[in-house]
């Protein structure tokens, strides 16, 4: 596990916390630090602070994108909206509002490793135009690459083995994010207008509508 922050005093603290619970943590104060020491050695999961020197967290989650789906879990002192969109955007798969608890990192960071590590059956799941391969966990519309955190891609693969169902919030988190995660209560609606922009670039039209007091459907909108 990688942890990236430019303050020493959480370095160290949660470092340590996070080393009495059993994982091997390195800790890295900058940008540029975390993009080598990724390089060098994959980590499972890479905690990130936004606010960081010369590249910021944002742009460090981006590079970390392309190279690959390690889990990224971002640390922000922002709680706003658009705050959690721009790092689901970056390339974020969860984030976490300074100051928190160490309990609550400690199961966001769980829930995080469970769902990469569960193994899942090659399949090809399609629905008009979009398709989704969880073997080579590659999206395309309209023959198009989009490019998805491990997140968007868990939320768009429930969508899909559900097509058409009209799938409640709570039927959503608990399939997704899993029933020990503690969330903002608006976790469900950011992570969908992030998954909506990929899938409606270049004009697609939208797939995931909202159905008033139940919560999403993946169907195609009606005239």
């Amino acid at each position: 596990m990688l942890l990236v922050d430019d303050d020493p005093r959480v370095l160290t603290a949660v470092g340590r916390r996070l080393g009495f619970e059993g994982f091997q943590v390195e800790l890295v104060a900058s940008g540029q630090a975390a993009l080598e020491a990724v390089a060098a050695r994959r980590p499972d999961l890479v905690i990130l602070d936004v606010m960081l020197p010369e590249l910021d967290g944002l742009e460090v989650a981006r590079r970390l994108r392309l190279r690959g789906d390690v889990p990224i879990l971002m640390l922000t002192a922002r709680d706003g909206i658009a705050d959690r969109v721009a790092g689901l955007r970056s390339g974020a798969d969860d984030y976490l509002v300074k100051p928190f608890a160490f309990e609550e990192l400690l199961a966001r960071i769980e829930a995080l490793l469970r769902r990469t590590r569960l193994p899942a059956p090659p399949e090809r799941l399609e629905f008009t135009d979009l398709v989704l391969d969880t073997r080579t966990r590659e999206v395309t519309r309209a023959g198009r690459p989009i490019e998805l955190t491990a997140r968007g891609f868990a939320l768009l693969e429930f969508f899909l083995r559900h097509p058409r169902q009209a799938l409640s919030r709570e039927q959503i988190f608990e399939a997704v994010w899993g029933s020990d995660f503690m969330g903002a209560s608006n976790v469900i609606d950011v992570n969908v207008s992030y998954l909506r922009d990929r899938l409606e670039a270049h004009g697609g039209s939208r797939l995931i509508q909202t159905v008033r007091g139940v919560g999403y459907a993946l169907r195609e909108a009606t005239s």
